[in-house]
């Protein structure tokens, strides 16, 4: 018998996702996705890995258990892959084929003016550290600026905001739990 489908709701789960942003992310019907998880349907491996790339795992993580303790801990420059790049931001992502990812890390990159725009929000905590320019950050009805070596922690729940105020390129490394990739 599968173990496809609980496998994958499980895995959804965890990440706190509805089926209906999962369908969104990955492009595949939030009906399909249901058939999928109640193992009334097999899914095609092009289905499957648009869903699991959409949570933030790879098909031979998925189908590896036990793969976490042999996950290969280091990642180059050329293994962190481009997640959202829009506007003038960039979100690369650390460790995106780790087997069962349960925190998500970012390295950040805002361009002069670059703004996420207001009403950022999700279940999760957000930590981050600046390591280069000046990014005004609201969380809630707070705004701080933050500058090279300054930090934040907040519930991701609270409306945020990112906005490079400073003329040179502003760089973040930052973390989240659950990943929401």
């Amino acid at each position: 018998m599968s173990r496809i489908g609980h496998r994958l709701s499980d895995l959804r789960q965890r990440r706190q996702l509805s089926i209906r942003l999962l369908a969104a992310r990955s492009g595949v019907s939030h009906s399909t996705i249901s058939l999928i998880e109640r193992d009334r349907i097999s899914p095609t491996i092009d289905t499957l890995t648009a869903i699991l790339d959409a949570l933030g795992t790879t098909l031979a993580g998925f189908l590896s258990e036990g793969e976490a303790a042999r996950a290969a801990p280091f990642y180059r420059a050329e293994d962190l892959p481009e997640i959202g790049r829009s506007d003038g931001i960039s979100y690369k992502i650390i460790g995106l084929n780790y087997p069962s990812r349960r925190l998500q890390v970012l390295k950040e990159s805002y361009q002069p003016g670059a703004d996420t725009g207001g009403g950022l929000s999700h279940a999760a905590e957000e930590a981050g550290y600046v390591i280069a320019g000046r990014i005004e950050l609201s969380v809630g009805e707070q705004t701080a600026i933050l500058g090279p070596g300054d930090a934040y922690y907040f519930d991701s729940r609270q409306s945020h905001r990112f906005r490079n105020i400073g003329e040179t390129e502003a760089e973040i490394v930052s973390a989240i739990t659950p990943p929401s990739y």
